[in-house]
């Protein structure tokens, strides 16, 4: 059996033609179609416009920074997730407040994020982890703005509301291995107006009216093209993940694992096992075989930090196996997947 990634994009001729079609225009930098795809985007959604940018990590930049957040400020995000935010709310000078999850999703555990709330808070950071809505209500409720950290979980509802358009702003991810793909990319989106603004004007590096600071973060034409054509396949793409996880729940039902929730709302970005009993002999294993298993965050951030306290988090960590899982994998290679994570983790 040829190795099979972790991950991978579902690519094919449409995105090669597409990208062909912006390059022989002449016109490959930001232009018309990046605004096509923010719209057919932002649609998707149940938004009315974004702003596309060069990555997700670049849109949580500009909307920390369009909402005022800077030195001193304190933005509250989970630990169980990767860099990327940790290092966005750091451009902006801001304090990281570490909250705990929840053991079972992955997602933030929102009672213990609004107990981290201090007068210094200005802004709770809330990812979708793997697939699955977060409990994003109690944070709501808070009155703090929240940022939805959309990158590996959109088009799906929380209590029938389309995630990305519960918060004062929403962030998304086009990276090669997300739902959908532009090779890096992203995406800021909200429904308030003025802030929206904000974030484009930030966006507008070149040939600015006074000497604000500003960032080239701009999305390319050869960029939106390839995630417009993504987009038209998106429900086809999650149909597919979908059908993989329950070939995978039925594999591993007799298995002294948790498996991921099922819920309808669940679009299974990650396929994670939790109560593994060594991960890392796992991952050596199953790599042996020809299959790239992964840890689903390579270090929680509290680690990182140097912080301690965080047993749920880390009991996660210890324990959580990614399985591969994306649109092209075959039914018969999900099977040799599940048929060697059965055998390997088992006999841990």
């Amino acid at each position: 059996m040829n190795p099979v990634p972790h991950s991978r994009p579902t690519l094919g001729d449409e995105e090669a033609g597409a990208v062909a079609a912006v390059v022989r225009s002449g016109h490959i930098a930001k232009g018309e179609r990046v605004r096509n795809f923010e719209k057919a985007f932002c649609r998707k959604i149940g938004l009315s416009n974004g702003a596309a940018l060069s990555s997700g990590t670049a849109a949580l930049h500009l909307v920390l920074l369009a909402l005022g957040v800077g030195s001193g400020d304190e933005v509250i995000l989970p630990g169980f997730v990767c860099t990327a935010l940790l290092n966005a709310v750091r451009y902006v000078g801001a304090d990281p407040v570490i909250a705990e999850v929840l053991p079972e999703t992955g997602n933030i555990d929102p009672a213990d994020a609004v107990d981290r709330i201090t007068r210094k808070t200005r802004a709770l950071i809330v990812p979708h982890m793997f697939g699955l809505p977060a409990d994003i209500g109690p944070l709501l409720e808070t009155g703090i703005p929240v940022i939805e950290d959309c990158a590996q979980t959109f088009c799906t509802k929380w209590k029938g509301k389309p995630l990305g358009t519960l918060g004062r702003a929403s962030v998304f991810s086009f990276y090669a291995t997300k739902l959908i793909t532009t090779g890096e990319g992203g995406m800021a989106a909200s429904k308030d107006a003025e802030l929206l603004s904000v974030i484009r004007d930030l966006s507008r590096y070149d040939q600015p009216a006074d000497g604000k600071t500003r960032y080239n973060y701009k999305m390319t034409d050869m960029a939106a093209v390839m995630g417009g054509v993504q987009l038209e396949r998106l429900e086809g793409f999650i149909q597919r993940r979908k059908e993989i996880a329950l070939l995978y729940d039925e594999a591993f039902a007799g298995l002294d694992l948790r498996l991921p929730r099922s819920d309808p709302a669940h679009i299974y970005y990650r396929y994670v096992l939790t109560g593994c009993r060594d991960v890392e002999k796992a991952i050596q294993r199953l790599r042996r075989e020809g299959i790239d298993g992964s840890r689903p965050v390579h270090r929680p951030l509290h680690a990182y930090l140097g912080l301690n306290g965080y047993a749920r988090t880390e009991a996660l960590w210890n324990t959580a196996l990614s399985v591969p899982i994306y649109p092209s994998l075959s039914d018969p290679v999900a099977s040799k997947v599940a048929e060697q994570v059965s055998k390997i983790v088992g006999t841990l």
